[in-house]
């Protein structure tokens, strides 16, 4: 189990194709996440030093992009595999 990609802890082999389309939703998420926090900080840090925003704007900001992202995340709450890919 140590080496393995997958882990099938039940018998029902039904519900690997939710995992796998749940591990590529998150898979793009995580990615969208990382380029808006990224993208958001290195406009901030930019804004911050030429003083076009005051430091406490940027703090402001930093904190609103940190919950746009975890509102991203929570995206993959309501996943569900799309009809086209159940059909045999």
């Amino acid at each position: 189990m140590e080496t393995a990609d997958v882990a099938l802890m039940a018998d029902d082999l039904s519900k690997l194709p939710f995992a796998v389309g749940l591990s590529r939703a998150s898979r793009r998420i995580i990615i969208q996440n990382l380029a808006v926090s990224l993208g958001v900080i290195a406009l901030l840090i930019a804004a911050s030093v030429t003083g076009a925003i005051a430091l406490s704007g940027v703090v402001l900001l930093h904190e609103g992009s940190t919950i746009i992202v975890a509102l991203n995340a929570l995206r993959l709450l309501s996943f569900r595999l799309p009809e086209k890919t159940l059909a045999p």
